[in-house]
């Protein structure tokens, strides 16, 4: 029998509240007090995120855009509308406590939904992310504590591709990146809406669980608000 995952469609959320909703969700299933696992889609305003690997060197435009310093694996991400973030809320102990398995199976759900958006993708050996044609058009960074997951991917839908020109993205010195309205080209219609179903079917599919989505933020707030 699937488990459930709870998909919460959070619209636009400044990249601190989500930071600290995320922080929240995760200790709660490490105490035991959050039933099921979660995914947040949602989109953030520009921002750009530096992870344990960070070199601030990475950074080369940090003009008119937030910057902040946070705990998953990598180095540096450009965030901005447009670009469909999910932040798993995962405890590992229920499919298989094993971060590289992980790893390679957020890949493997986002490598899953671009083939449902008829986008031929995959994985680049010695890289974390996930990739078409050579472009990078995924970026994944996480962290774990206790077994249970936050952080997570940012999957470039119709993202203004001209901001990851602010960074090295990932710190890969030339990485070209990509997007979903780049690879499908002009009139490819509700990218959006269709990159949200392709996303959460290869989360069901690669991990073996059945969605429940949710509209909205105001019982997640209230839940997260005291903890």
């Amino acid at each position: 029998m699937s488990s459930t995952l709870d998909v919460i469609r959070a619209g636009v959320v400044p990249y601190g509240e989500a930071l600290e909703w995320q922080r929240a969700l995760a200790r709660q299933r490490i105490a035991g007090d959050l039933q099921h696992d979660v995914l947040l889609l949602l989109e953030h305003p520009p921002v750009v995120t530096l992870g344990r690997n960070a070199r601030p060197a990475h950074v080369l435009r940090p003009d008119g855009v937030e910057l902040f310093e946070i705990e998953r694996g990598g180095d540096v991400t450009f965030h901005g509308p447009g670009q469909l973030v999910g932040y798993p809320i995962l405890d590992l102990t229920r499919h298989k406590p094993d971060l590289h398995w992980y790893l390679r199976t957020l890949e493997q759900a986002l490598i899953a939904a671009l083939g449902e958006l008829g986008i031929a993708a995959d994985r680049n050996p010695g890289y974390t992310g996930v990739w078409t044609r050579h472009r990078k058009i995924a970026s994944i960074g996480v962290h774990v504590r206790q077994w249970v997951t936050w952080h997570g991917f940012a999957l470039n839908v119709t993202t203004d591709l001209s901001q990851f020109e602010r960074i090295v993205p990932c710190g890969i010195a030339g990485v070209e990146m990509t997007s979903v309205e780049r690879e499908r080209g002009a009139g490819s219609g509700e990218l959006w809406e269709s990159s949200v179903a392709a996303v959460v079917h290869g989360f069901e599919a690669t991990f073996g669980v059945a969605a429940r989505i949710t509209q909205g933020v105001e019982q997640l707030r209230h839940a997260t608000a005291s903890r």
